[in-house]
């Protein structure tokens, strides 16, 4: 070989150089640079229907690979509306099996990737569809859409009873609420098995936007029960509301976004009768009434029978208290209380109270001889638990495994409608 020239001997170690790489490409090198294989005769799954090839969603999906020296390396499954299926890899790389439950009535993609004996490559795409179901759990969101004040709860009626924890879990983790502007930490409570309530942590913002949905559709619960299609629910709050009655000072004040508004002088149940502490969420309104005694228990003719047409009327529990015109007592309205267990006011005052709130606002009682209100059974005194109280009552919280006590439920629309006076 003769001499070569500096330029020249630069540009023929450049050659070299550069021919390095291109070796390496050409087949002879890493098996993991060439493209990877159609792995479809080394791939199979099983947990099919008999007589259909379709899965059953109540199996784990099994994913197998045959041919000796192959293995599984990754396995990704999704159904359509991007839910990703958890599962467990065998040690030998043989099998992958689903730890997650399974959709009815779904389609789910399969990537799996495998390598032969030789390190190379295989890649799979499964396409399995499982079964329906004929059970289908139905949810009514409430209440309906509207604009309702800062107390009013969120409720969820099931079609069907669910006792378990798991399957309480399942239902709470697909049951979503969000509010704008952000509420407090909230939280579902099983009040039965076929019922549940969402609060936030504390009352709800004002003029906030408030979103439930469902996530339940074909989502398994428990058995052959699967979650069906739920109809979400919008509604709205307007200001925050509060009117807290003092039974001892016989009067009550109302606020509108923090700012007391007026000071009304009312009279609360007398002894025997005494009107209920607690806080109560407004229920409904009517502008008349009839109110007769006989419809909580008191006898015809007693000295404390009455049968009376009443005006601006808001009711707070289903048992028949209300805050309502008592022009006959309007002598002891701010000095004494001398009702049957409603908060009376003077006309005017009443028909001003009728006028200013809306279902949903706040509406307590303090300093009474009476009895508390009940969280649940007699309107919506969700707000007298504690956070911690209501934290026990979600399958989710604290105390898990076990059913929250309740009282049984009296607050269907219908049950006990009477009025108190």
């Amino acid at each position: 070989m003769g001499h070569l020239s500096p330029r020249r001997m630069a540009t023929a170690i450049a050659a070299v150089t550069l021919s390095a790489p291109l070796a390496s490409c050409s087949g002879g090198g890493d098996p993991l640079a060439n493209a990877p294989y159609d792995a479809a005769g080394q791939v199979v799954w099983t947990g099919g229907v008999a007589g259909s090839k379709k899965a059953d969603p109540k199996k784990p999906l099994e994913i197998t690979v045959k041919g000796e020296g192959n293995r599984i390396t990754d396995v990704t499954a999704s159904d359509g509306s991007g839910r990703y299926v958890s599962g467990k890899l065998s040690a030998d790389g043989k099998r992958w099996r689903s730890t997650s439950k399974l959709s009815a009535a779904a389609h789910y993609v399969v990537k799996v990737t495998t390598e032969d004996g030789k390190g190379r490559q295989g890649r799979k795409t499964l396409s399995v569809d499982t079964t329906g179901t004929k059970r289908h759990l139905k949810v009514t969101f409430g209440p309906e859409s509207g604009t309702y004040g800062v107390g009013q709860p969120i409720t969820a009626e099931l079609s069907a009873a669910v006792k378990d924890t798991l399957g309480r879990s399942v239902v709470e983790r697909n049951l979503h609420v969000n509010a704008s502007p952000a509420a407090d930490e909230g939280a579902w409570y099983w009040v039965d098995d076929k019922t549940l309530h969402y609060r936030p942590k504390t009352y709800w913002p004002a003029h906030a936007r408030i979103d439930v949905r469902s996530t339940l559709d074909k989502v398994h619960i428990k058995g052959s029960l699967y979650g069906g299609d739920v109809k979400p629910l919008t509604v709205r709050t307007g200001d925050r509301v509060e009117a807290v009655t003092d039974a001892a000072t016989h009067t009550m004040t109302f606020k509108r976004n923090g700012k007391l508004v007026r000071t009304i002088p009312v009279t609360t149940g007398k002894p025997g009768f005494s009107t209920r502490n607690g806080i109560k969420v407004v229920l409904g309104q009517e502008a008349n009434v009839r109110m007769r005694s006989e419809t909580v228990g008191i006898a015809s003719g007693s000295s404390d029978s009455y049968d009376l047409p009443v005006q601006w009327a808001t009711r707070v529990t289903w048992s028949g208290e209300y805050v309502h015109a008592a022009p006959w007592s309007v002598g002891s309205q701010g000095i004494a209380n001398v009702s049957h267990g409603c908060v009376g006011m003077s006309t005017a005052n009443a028909h001003w109270f009728y006028d200013n709130v809306r279902v949903g606002d706040v509406v307590s009682v303090v300093h009474s001889l009476g009895e508390d209100m009940p969280a649940f059974g007699n309107g919506f005194g969700d707000w007298n638990l504690s956070w911690s109280e209501w934290r026990k009552g979600s399958a989710t919280g604290s105390r898990k495994g076990a059913d929250p006590a309740v009282a049984d439920r009296t607050d269907a629309p219908g049950a006990r409608l009477q009025p108190e006076m």
